[in-house]
């Protein structure tokens, strides 16, 4: 089965290890970092979305214009405009990268993030809305006729675009969140469910509520599954860990120097999927084969934090264990973007695609014939 992997469109050279050295839109460095994932064997990069930052679609479109084959995944939040006009915009973008798009839908997990744009639904609310959304978003993508749509959060009239998405059915959506409302709307909408790194037993527990609440929906089958983790890579296990130590010292020196209320936000975070994490960190720093929890603990379980750690054998082995439990694409960053992502490309992803192929072959191969326990004779 193939294996996607899903690197980081990160537009300046800062994380939370360091502050950045120029603007938050660094051009050249964005390029540098999108041609890194191409030449070294990944897939598809996101472009991300915060409410103070620039606008990931005209940048998407950037990078598409300049990179032949790197595919894209573009962060939307339904609150920034009518889904009409989203529509528009994803297919103009799909045809600028001759069908290198997809779409992850960000329903908003924090309040305050979301009321900064005029955003004051509630978090359920929230969520009932990005499946209405997802729902047009689909239909203009493919409908050449108008349409109209009545829902509760969108009211349409005989809408229809002059310009389609160029890949057939239109991008694929990909959609996150770990609360009961995130796993309705996601399992019924999308068609890949973004899950943050965790234990083997929990990410299995998680698998299994997005199948069962997409049967519950009356799909056939579950949306793919994609997991996100932060590698840090070393020549040995000790180096590695060395590296690992020394990238959480970092972290926790800058949050360190946070306001106190920012501080308490990282304790305390609102939505559930960093819930979860700090959850799973105060159970233990180690899980499996190569999972570190301390990362995500200093970081308040935002976003994509938690690590794996070891040689690139280590976390290959470590990464094909959660593809044994069904996941279809690999998400991965690590704290010095343009290094870690060219030493991701090169000593990680050829050992996963590599044994991926491997089992895939030996599953094909047909069985040999069972032994004749009996004597052969020749016929008479």
């Amino acid at each position: 089965m193939p294996i996607e992997f899903l690197g980081i469109a990160a537009l300046n050279d800062g994380s939370e290890t360091r502050a950045r050295s120029g603007a938050s839109f660094d051009k050249d460095f964005t390029l540098r970092l999108a041609r890194a994932h191409e030449d070294n064997g990944w897939d598809r990069i996101l472009f991300a979305y915060h409410s103070g930052s620039p606008d990931p679609a005209t940048i998407a479109a950037y990078v598409a214009s300049k990179l032949d084959h790197l595919k894209l995944l573009l962060a939307h939040r339904p609150n920034v405009s009518a889904p009409t006009y989203a529509a528009k915009v994803i297919a103009t973008l799909d045809q600028i990268s001759d069908g290198r798009l997809n779409v992850h839908i960000i329903t908003g997990g924090s309040t305050a993030d979301q009321a900064a744009e005029g955003d004051f639904l509630s978090k359920d609310e929230r969520y009932a809305r990005t499946g209405e959304y997802i729902q047009i978003l689909r239909q203009a993508w493919t409908s050449h006729e108008p349409f109209s749509f009545d829902g509760d959060h969108y009211r349409i009239e005989n809408f229809v675009s002059d310009i389609w998405a160029a890949q057939p059915g239109g991008p694929q959506v990909s959609f996150g969140g770990s609360s009961p409302a995130a796993y309705a709307i996601g399992a019924a909408q999308s068609d890949i469910y973004a899950l943050w790194g965790e234990p083997l037993a929990d990410t299995a527990e998680q698998i299994k509520t997005v199948t069962d609440a997409a049967l519950a929906a009356g799909r056939t089958q579950r949306p793919k599954i994609q997991v996100a983790f932060r590698p840090i890579l070393g020549a040995t296990e000790e180096l590695a860990w060395e590296k690992a130590e020394r990238i959480l010292g970092q972290i926790q020196s800058r949050t360190s120097a946070l306001p106190a209320s920012f501080a308490g936000d990282l304790r305390n975070p609102e939505n559930s999927g960093s819930q979860r994490l700090l959850s799973i960190a105060d159970r233990g720093d180690r899980f499996d084969r190569a999972l570190w929890t301390p990362v995500a603990a200093a970081t308040g379980g935002r976003g994509n934090s938690n690590a794996l750690v070891g040689t690139p054998e280590t976390v290959a082995a470590a990464l094909l264990d959660y593809i044994d439990l069904g996941v279809d694409i690999i998400s991965a960053r690590g704290y010095d973007y343009v290094d870690d992502t060219i030493d991701f490309g090169r000593y990680v992803i050829p050992l996963v695609r590599a044994e991926v192929v491997r089992r895939d072959a030996a599953a094909e191969k047909p069985a040999a014939p069972a032994a004749d326990s009996g004597e052969t004779r020749d016929a008479a």
